[in-house]
């Protein structure tokens, strides 16, 4: 009896905090709805020109993205392209791969996605073994390891696997969320904890600081294959 008591009081609460969430969301709707009503046609016109303006200006910046080679996950052939595209987009992420690490290629899966969905940010990959002096001057001696260039200054590097749960097995949203942690896409999820969904079970994080530039000394002792 009392079980069925406590499930009682348990379901009245519920449907009360669905019935001030509901009052609250129309009590705002409602708000609006004043405020569009008291405005008069010359007010009206303005927030509809505010409005177009922003819709141009965000088509006019995605166009702009696309022509510098955003939205698509893409290989440059020189470290002599690696100072232009990083000049001309404020937010890059560079893959430093070579052919011959599998782990590199499980990272091309990932990345391809994620290039198409944030267009705010140049995705690019370039092969070590054409570019030893810039792998020399950024440090690289993991494979594979990410770069991330913003406003033409490399910030911070992902190495490896170690920040993406030390397995093969990430998912796309962790890497997603390992970046937004950099600042070098636009994140719209929790920063605090990196995603769970999909993940296998017994994954080790690093701990990212949000705007944290982690100190790395970048002497790994290898940048073999394993």
């Amino acid at each position: 009896m009392a079980g069925s008591q406590s499930v009682d009081i348990i379901t009245k609460v519920l449907e009360n905090q669905m019935i001030q969430t509901a009052k609250a969301l129309e009590e705002q709707l409602d708000a609006e709805m004043t405020k569009l009503d008291t405005m008069d046609e010359d007010e009206l016109d303005r927030l509809k020109e505010r409005r177009l303006e922003a819709l141009k200006k965000a088509q006019q910046q995605k166009q702009d993205w696309l022509s510098k080679g955003h939205g698509e996950y893409r290989e440059i052939p020189s470290e002599k392209d690696f100072f232009q595209e990083a000049k001309e987009s404020k937010n890059v992420v560079c893959h430093f791969y070579k052919d011959s690490t599998f782990r590199c290629k499980i990272l091309d899966k990932h990345l391809a996605i994620l290039a198409k969905k944030h267009l705010e940010t140049k995705f690019i990959k370039l092969n070590v073994e054409k570019a030893p002096f810039l792998t020399e001057r950024l440090h690289i001696k993991v494979i594979p390891t990410l770069a991330l260039v913003k406003d033409g200054k490399t910030k911070d590097y992902v190495v490896g696997f170690n920040d993406l749960g030390n397995t093969d097995e990430f998912t796309t949203e962790v890497l997603e969320w390992r970046l937004g942690c950099s600042e070098i896409i636009n994140y719209s999820g929790n920063l605090m904890e990196p995603p769970t969904a999909g993940q296998k079970q017994g994954s080790k994080f690093t701990k990212v600081e949000k705007k944290t530039i982690r100190g790395r000394g970048y002497d790994s002792d290898s940048d073999d294959d394993d």
